[in-house]
C-alpha cells in the first residue's frame, strides 16, 4: 500500500462538482492516471490537459482535486506498487461498483492517448494490456450478481491496477531508464 493515500470518493465528487465538471470521480482519476502513465507533464493546468479542455480552471491547492493529483503521481512512481483505483466503497452496489470501474478505464483510455501519443512505445505485453482496457472500458455494467461477480469484478480491479503500472512502465519508467544510461 502507497505512503499517500487518495482522497475519499464523496471528496472528489464534491469537489468535481464545485468545478462543474461533467465526469465521475473513477473517470476522473483514470483520466488523470493514463495522463501520467502516457507520459503527460505535470502542470499547473493539468486538470484542462488532463481533461482536453482549455477552458478549465486551475486547481487550487490544498483541495481534494489537487490531492488526487498528488497521490496518483506519487502512487504511480511507488516502487512498491502502492498504486490504487479510486472507486465507490465496498458497501456500494455491484452496479455502481463495476460501472466505475468501466468509467475509470474510459478516462484512463482518453488521456492515455493525449498524453503517449499515436504510436506509444509498448511491449507486447503493453499493446495486450492496452487493448483489454479498452474493451473494458466498452463493457456495461450489470445491476446485481452473486458472489462470483464480486469476485469477478475484485479480478478486473486488480488486472486494471496491473495494466496501469505496465503501461506506464512502458511509457515512462522505461524510456527515463534508457536516458539515463546515455
Amino acid at each position: 500500500m502507497s505512503e499517500v493515500e487518495l482522497p475519499s470518493w464523496t471528496a472528489v465528487h464534491d469537489a468535481a462538482a464545485a468545478l462543474r465538471l461533467g465526469t465521475t470521480p473513477a473517470e476522473l482519476h483514470g483520466a488523470l492516471t493514463g495522463w501520467y502513465a502516457g507520459g503527460g507533464a505535470d502542470a499547473p493546468d493539468w486538470l484542462a490537459r488532463v481533461m482536453a479542455d482549455d477552458a478549465l480552471p486551475r486547481v487550487p491547492g490544498d483541495t481534494p482535486l489537487d490531492a488526487l493529483n498528488a497521490a496518483s503521481r506519487t502512487q504511480l512512481e511507488d516502487r512498491g506498487f502502492g498504486f490504487e483505483l479510486l472507486l465507490p466503497e465496498g458497501d456500494a452496489s455491484l452496479g455502481e461498483r463495476s460501472g466505475a470501474l468501466f468509467d475509470w478505464c474510459r478516462g484512463f483510455l482518453g488521456a492515455f492517448g493525449l498524453a503517449a501519443g499515436e504510436n506509444p512505445p509498448l511491449s507486447e505485453e503493453g499493446e495486450e494490456a492496452l487493448g483489454d482496457l479498452a474493451k473494458l472500458a466498452a463493457a456495461t455494467a450489470q445491476d446485481d450478481g452473486d458472489e462470483d461477480d464480486e469476485d469477478a469484478l475484485a479480478e478486473i480491479e486488480e488486472f486494471v491496477r496491473v495494466a496501469v503500472l505496465l503501461l506506464h512502465g512502458d511509457c515512462v519508467l522505461a524510456p527515463r531508464h534508457r536516458k539515463s544510461f546515455n
